[in-house]
């Protein structure tokens, strides 16, 4: 049997690897590397949050709404017909 030469996989690997990027190698290595950022949250990172909060709300909803669904079919299970034991 033939065997190929080099390996195959490194072969591709070359071949699909991209481009070292300016911003990858423009740096020399003694740079400094950039300040801490500020202490606390800037303005930028309050409004992602409140968005995220906004788009995760009908989520929440949806999942309190399924929990009180699966807490009624539940309590219907037991064979008294209430919702809930009031000693009744």
């Amino acid at each position: 049997m033939n065997e190929p030469d080099g390996d195959p996989t490194a072969d591709f690997l070359a071949e699909v690897r991209a481009e070292e990027t300016p911003w990858r190698t423009d740096r020399p290595a003694d740079a400094v590397e950039d300040p801490a950022p500020e202490a606390g949250p800037g303005p930028g990172r309050a409004r992602s949050v409140v968005r995220a909060v906004g788009e995760a709300a009908p989520y929440v909803q949806a999942g309190l709404f399924a929990a009180w669904v699966a807490t009624s079919i539940a309590d219907s299970a037991d064979g008294s017909g209430q919702a809930g034991d009031f000693g009744g």
